[in-house]
């Protein structure tokens, strides 16, 4: 024990020496692990609210009766079905805006706790009686999370108001309430919502409904029964959204570990002679090796806690656009506020002990395998490294087998994430192979002696600035990628919406009945130039949600509906006169699906499987999307009416018709939305959605700065070394300066020179296989060359940047120190 804490004490003197090594390497591990732990505590947050939501009745119902469009039905039904004896629970949901809070739309759900089937647990609990009384039993009870009574600024027993005048039941802290819910009872339910009488959905065991006998006559033409609600749905429709933000997380990781792999490396590499030392008096390689792992365990500690509470931070921060992306896209309802549980903190700092374990692994592995004489020997580490190169250029051409084969047989979106790691790493381990041979090409055309120094001394630098030039290939690469991608999909976004969002005006009755007013009403009016109504089934396709839609023939379609892939020149007018469906490019991806196939739909009665004679894009919809004529839709639904019209008329007409709607049928602002209005909201979502990407690209290219300026300030005291010879040979310092700045922005000019066509290959891949096997749509690949030169312009700049302390500190030199490096010379 007294030799390992003598030896510990010998190497950690080193860092008191060389404070910047020191806080280099705490620096790489702090950055990665706040990144990649800020980037899993937003998904962690995700989940735990989907699971709440999923969780928020459960037990036995695992089947529901609704109507098929979706919509409210009579409550008159569950009358009739219990008389029947089918053990039915009433469910009521809707969205309510609060009087305090007009901006926040929070969602309401009406239970009746008194017929749930047995077994149900309601917000992770079993009711006792005394909660079902509170429940219905005025002034009622409304349960709700505490993050959602944070954010809305009120105190338990409050009873805030609706914009529609209606209070709600006094509120009620539930720990394992899902976010931006509220849950009351039924009676409550439809006063809050202004629905007296109706019903969203009726709850069923799962043991009755296998076995469920025929529907009544009368509710078998306005109920159908689906097995399993598709409460994980939301769940594997995100999880697409969350790979994502893990891969930016890890490739954050990723670059922040070189940060500490450098200065590992060189501090390794500065203690070779101490290391010599401590063998010479006895110190085994064994217990050698044991310092080094305690010495880098104790620092990933450090770092780890500081990376863990940072990202903790940075989470916070980035948490209401991922809220709000998740919100706007896919109807889930993520909490404000943070909620993690102690295992993610534990992670955080297991994260940051397997990351130096990584980065440092190599170095110790290098430093055991050095024979003592080795270590004596100022050329045995360049000498290992020269091996190295060669082993790291044989492993690139391996990684770009992996990536070339995951992109010709992959059909997974783990297969694309496969392509991309693969195709990363070979760049990454190819970036010094292909530098070295640039530079050895050159130095081999160079013939002034001060330009053979120049290539020459660049090219023995590239052991101590690879993993620098490394993370920067990566970072630049990745944001290029990324950024094309984006901007792609920005431009191919809005010319869609141009092109679908073609109606002023789309009207959402609230009932059928008044759909059928509408219906009657509308094409009267002098000012609508056109009415297009829909009507719509929510089912389920192979297992997939989907919401199938019957509209009319009309030329608009043909005008404003863009189609991918069509089977016949005029597939409308298919559409119109045949057995035929058209659907969405990721659901005929999903299902796969082609032209001229039959495409089994599930019908309350018969068997219907029409032909798919078109295919067009549906951005942003992570449900699957089929057209029909609504003839045939409504030969298996007749009960069904429209559930929305969309209006041709003026612009300059829009106002008075939408003042006239309100006073004819008393609508609200909710179900009358103009096209502008529409277009703002889905452009806002859009960017809102890539907020965090946009951040998370910017502080990779920030990490990578970071350990482009950590290399070069860690090696300018060896620098001095090779410096110091020109300078007695007359070269002056400020000379000295620009050749150093020069062999600076040489290596990261050669680095972004072949980061632009990986950039570019990266883009491809995330349009046509990463997009594709994840959200189900493919984009055409865009070059923004003015993006490209502005990411360049801030890559030199952060090189700049990285190298002015360095050049700062040689031009500070005195000429004491110059010509104290002579006195070391062997």
């Amino acid at each position: 024990m007294g030799v390992f804490v003598t030896a510990m004490q010998a190497l950690l003197s080193h860092w008191r020496r060389h404070p910047v090594q020191f806080f280099s390497m705490l620096t790489g591990l702090w950055l990665a692990t706040s990144l990649l732990t800020g980037v899993l505590a937003l998904n962690s947050q995700a989940r735990d609210s989907y699971a709440r939501a999923s969780q928020l009745i459960g037990g036995e119902p695992q089947a529901s009766l609704g109507s098929a469009s979706g919509a409210s039905f009579s409550q008159q039904g569950f009358v009739d079905l219990r008389r029947a004896g089918w053990p039915v629970s009433p469910v009521l949901q809707g969205r309510v805006q609060l009087k305090d809070h007009p901006d926040l739309s929070l969602q309401v759900m009406g239970i009746e706790p008194l017929s749930l089937p047995a077994g149900s647990a309601v917000a992770g609990q079993a009711l006792a009686l005394q909660q079902m009384v509170e429940f219905f039993s005025a002034p009622g009870t409304t349960w709700v999370a505490p993050q959602t009574l944070a954010s809305l600024g009120l105190q338990e027993g409050e009873q805030p108001q609706a914009v529609n005048g209606q209070r709600l039941p006094p509120l009620r802290v539930q720990a394992d309430m899902a976010p931006g819910l509220l849950l009351m009872d039924i009676g409550f339910a439809q006063q809050v919502l202004g629905q007296p009488g109706q019903l969203s959905r009726l709850l069923l065991p799962k043991d009755f409904a296998a076995q469920a006998p025929p529907l009544p006559a009368q509710l078998a033409r306005q109920l159908v029964l689906r097995q399993g609600e598709a409460e994980g749905d939301l769940a594997r429709l995100t999880e697409s959204f969350h790979l994502n933000l893990d891969a930016l997380g890890f490739l954050s990781f990723v670059v922040g570990l070189f940060i500490v792999h450098a200065a590992i490396g060189l501090a390794l590499e500065q203690r070779r002679g101490l290391l010599r030392t401590l063998r010479a008096c006895g110190v085994s390689a064994r217990l050698l090796i044991a310092c080094l792992i305690v010495e880098l365990g104790g620092l990933a500690l450090l770092g780890g806690v500081a990376g863990v509470v940072s990202g903790y931070l940075l989470a916070g921060v980035l948490l209401p656009d991922v809220a709000a992306s998740l919100r706007g896209l896919y109807g889930a309802q993520v909490a404000g506020q943070l909620s993690l549980s102690p295992w993610w903190w534990l992670s955080g700092i297991g994260l940051s002990l397997l990351g130096a374990l990584l980065a440092g692994g190599a170095s110790l592995l290098r430093a055991a395998r050095l024979p003592l004489l080795a270590l004596a020997n100022p050329q045995a580490w360049h000498q290992a490294h020269a091996h190295w190169l060669r082993r790291q250029g044989w492993m690139a051409c391996l990684a770009l087998l992996v990536a070339l084969l995951a992109w010709r047989w992959g059909d997974s979106l783990a297969s694309g994430f496969v392509l991309l790691a693969a195709l990363l790493l070979a760049a990454a381990l190819g970036l010094p192979v292909l530098l070295n041979a640039v530079l050895g090409r050159l130095l081999g055309r160079s013939r002034g002696v001060l330009g053979q120094w120049f290539l020459a001394d660049s090219r023995q630098q590239l052991p101590a600035l690879s993993l620098a030039l490394m993370a920067l290939l990566l970072a630049l690469a990745a944001n290029i990628g990324a950024g094309s991608m984006t901007a792609g999909f920005r431009q191919t976004f809005n010319d869609w919406l141009e092109q679908r969002l073609s109606a002023e005006l789309y009207l959402n009755p609230q009932s059928p009945e008044q759909a059928g007013q509408l219906l009657d009403w509308l094409p009267r009016q002098p000012q609508v130039a056109a009415v297009l109504p829909s009507w719509q089934v929510a089912l389920q396709v192979q297992g997939w949600p989907a919401d199938l839609y019957g509209v009319i023939d009309h030329p608009s379609y043909r005008q404003h509906w863009p189609l991918l892939e069509a089977q016949v020149a005029d597939p409308w007018a298919q559409l119109a006169a045949h057995d035929s469906v058209m659907l969405s490019e990721q659901l005929a991806r999903r299902l796969k699906v082609r032209l001229g196939d039959r495409l089994e739909l599930p019908v309350p009665a018969g068997h219907w499987a029409p032909q798919v004679v078109g295919i067009y894009a549906d951005y942003g919809n992570p449900k699957g999307h089929l057209l029909v004529n609504v003839q045939h839709l409504l030969a298996h639904w007749p009960q069904l009416a429209p559930n929305r019209f969309n209006l041709r008329l003026a612009p300059e007409a829009v106002a008075p018709l939408i003042g006239a709607l309100q006073q004819q049928f008393q609508l609200d602002d909710s179900r009358i939305i103009d096209q502008a209005r529409l277009k703002g909201w889905s452009l806002q979502v859009f960017e809102r959605t890539f907020a965090a990407t946009a951040a998370l690209n910017s502080l990779t290219l920030g990490v990578s700065g970071v350990a482009l300026f950590i290399s070069l300030l860690t090696q300018s005291q060896s620098r001095l070394g090779q410096l110091a010879p020109l300078w007695a040979l007359g070269v002056g310092r400020r000379q000295l300066m620009l050749l150093n700045l020069g062999q600076t922005w040489l290596l990261a000019v050669l680095t972004l020179i072949l980061a632009l066509p990986l950039g570019i290959v990266l883009a491809g891949c995330l349009n046509s296989v990463i997009n594709v096997q994840a959200f189900g749509w493919s984009l055409p690949l865009r070059v923004f060359p003015g993006q490209i030169l502005q990411l360049l312009g801030l890559a030199m700049l952060a090189t700049l940047a990285a190298s002015a302390w360095p050049l700062l500190k040689l031009y500070r030199a005195q000429p004491a120190d110059l010509l104290r490096t002579f006195a070391h010379e062997d």
